[in-house]
């Protein structure tokens, strides 16, 4: 994975711009939030100002119930700053976690709608960093960020203007050093933002090492690979480690400069204060005291605002991320609007195709299936077969030709529609961990328990299923564990079959499966594909006999098509890889 490009910029505002957009929907808790930061930063400066005014004018006169009413009003000050300061934490908190929300629903919508091609060259581990902690990351911006920086900033120039106010001598002091931590805040953030950068690359490498790894563990330990991929792990994890040790040795240069400025610049506060005072100069104890009350509000936001800058870095990273996603082009909008059935007449005209740029897979295909009829497909590996699924479901989109349903070019017809009208059954099953009908109706509401059932019994699989724990209510947990792979193969094949689809594509279906399984899947084939057109993918010929034509693929092309009787006469392709079949069972 290549790393990106580092800009230095420690706030995009165009990136936030578009994140802004988000907060329309929550209004108030922005407001709020707006308001108690404004308030927090006036209530910062009050509390030095009464300090001063007590110790200068009330304790040098020893007048106790004017500092006993001050001090009340003091203590009155903190407890709205304690009340707003609650009042900011929770609604930035709470519209970050919103927007967030917002966010992660929009990218999830996006990434269903996307084009088969994007997952095809995207690590899964990749796309679940973006859609969990990348997402996370961003509400930070509004908890721990943003907002954070605006309070600390708004509370730094309010008691600026005190201090200079107050005594400008004192205050200039105390602004000499501060040129100096701007210049080591804004190294800083500059290093952090390359840091932040690599962190959350190597997160999502991470990330998609261990999601590819727990799928593939049956691979890994059935090929003895677990010292190899353990070490590969623990190379991958210390680049993970190296790069947040990058981020720590950055902190662990930056934070002791910013707790030393600010102490020697106290020092020489109250040095050249008490100086000033002992010679009957402008300075007063409460000043004194006030200053250094005052230097550790002005030096500890920009101390916080460093930090902040880290986790704003962080967000802005996260992001950008995010919405490089969300721009990402997919296919379109599927809607449910109007109810198209097909007949299920199918036209590939002079096909051309193409998964990666200049290396066809298919090389000007022409073949028709008129309705009702069942076609076989069959050919060596990486001879096009299941690409003819893949366009026919418009997963991808072809270079060139034509491909028609009904008469009408595939690509003016509604995608849900479309696919309502399609079932397939592929050779690798997925179920979902969740229960067995769940995973036949895929949880539409519209298919009832009672129509699973009945249609269960027509292709004999329901005795199966009751045989199970709880019966249609089984969890079959990840991708379907608990069941064989015959069994699983069953359940894909109901669930095809309650869709009542026009067409029904057959992938491979019988590849990997039992013989007992393969009667039974043979069984509800003859039932379902009975007045439906089906479309048959088999490397076992001898399940493909009674197809009405079987098109022959190699390299791409079409070599040969007819019935089965008609192919073997020919003495071609087909009867050769009959006669191979025959001769090793």
């Amino acid at each position: 994975m290549t790393k990106q490009k580092v800009t230095g910029k420690v706030f995009d505002l165009k990136l936030f711009k578009r994140l802004l957009l988000y907060i329309k929907n929550y209004r108030f808790a922005f407001t709020i939030a707006t308001i108690s930061v404004l308030l927090l930063a006036m209530f910062a400066a009050v509390r030095p100002i009464l300090l001063i005014t007590i110790v200068d004018e009330y304790i040098t006169q020893k007048n106790a119930k004017q500092v006993l009413n001050f001090s009340l009003i003091m203590f009155g000050i903190l407890l709205l700053e304690v009340v707003f300061q609650f009042l900011f934490i929770f609604y930035a908190n709470w519209l970050g976690q919103h927007i967030i929300k917002d966010i992660r629903t929009q990218l999830y919508k996006h990434i269903v709608y996307f084009k088969m091609s994007y997952f095809n060259k995207t690590a899964v581990g990749k796309i679940v960093t973006r859609v969990v902690s990348d997402i996370e990351t961003i509400s930070s911006i509004f908890g721990q960020g943003l907002f954070m920086i605006i309070s600390d900033l708004l509370k730094m120039i309010v008691i600026a203007i005190v201090m200079l106010y107050k005594n400008w001598q004192l205050a200039l002091i105390v602004f000499a050093a501060l040129p100096i931590l701007i210049y080591a805040t804004k190294i800083f953030k500059d290093a952090m933002k390359g840091a932040f950068q690599e962190v959350r690359t190597e997160v999502s490498n991470l990330n998609s090492f261990i999601q590819e790894r727990l799928t593939g563990m049956k691979i890994v330990q059935l090929f003895s690979r677990e010292k190899l991929e353990y070490n590969q792990f623990k190379e991958i994890n210390n680049k993970h480690k190296k790069a947040w040790i990058k981020t720590v040795w950055y902190n662990s240069i930056f934070f002791p400069i910013a707790e030393v400025v600010p102490s020697i610049t106290l020092g020489f506060v109250v040095w050249y204060g008490g100086t000033d005072m002992l010679s009957s100069g402008n300075t007063s104890a409460g000043e004194i005291i006030g200053f250094i009350m005052m230097n550790q509000m002005l030096f500890r936001p920009l101390r916080q605002i460093a930090d902040k800058f880290n986790t704003l870095q962080m967000g802005m990273v996260a992001a950008d991320r995010v919405f490089k996603i969300i721009d990402e082009d997919k296919q379109e909008e599927i809607s449910s609007k109007g109810n198209l059935i097909l007949k299920g007449n199918i036209l590939f005209h002079n096909v051309h195709f193409s998964y990666i740029k200049n290396e066809e897979v298919l090389k000007g295909i022409s073949f028709e299936v008129k309705k009702g009829q069942t076609i076989a497909v069959v050919g060596a590996t990486g001879a096009g077969k299941s690409t003819i699924i893949n366009l026919l479901n418009r997963f991808y989109r072809i270079d060139s030709g034509e491909i028609k349903l009904d008469g009408k070019n595939i690509y003016g017809i509604n995608l849900q529609q479309l696919r309502k009208q399609i079932a397939v059954v592929l050779q690798d099953v997925f179920l979902f961990s969740d229960t067995i009908y769940n995973n036949i109706t895929l949880n539409n509401s519209s298919i009832k328990l009672e129509t699973v059932k009945n249609t269960a019994k027509q292709i004999g699989v329901h005795d199966f299923i009751m045989s199970l724990p709880k019966n249609y209510e089984y969890n079959v947990k990840e991708r379907g564990v608990m069941l064989s792979s015959g069994q699983r193969q069953l359940i894909a094949f109901l669930r095809a079959y309650v869709n009542k689809p026009s067409i029904l594509i057959l992938d491979e279906a019988t590849s990997s499966i039992d013989s007992q399984s393969e009667l039974l899947i043979q069984k509800a084939t003859d039932l379902i594909t009975q007045n439906r057109t089906s479309i048959v993918i088999a490397h076992r010929l001898a399940t493909i006999k009674k197809a009405d034509k079987i098109i022959v693929m190699e390299k791409g092309h079409i070599v040969e098509q007819g019935t089965h009787i008609e192919l073997l006469a020919k003495n071609g392709y087909y009867s050769n890889l009959y006669e191979m079949q025959f001769a090793l069972s």
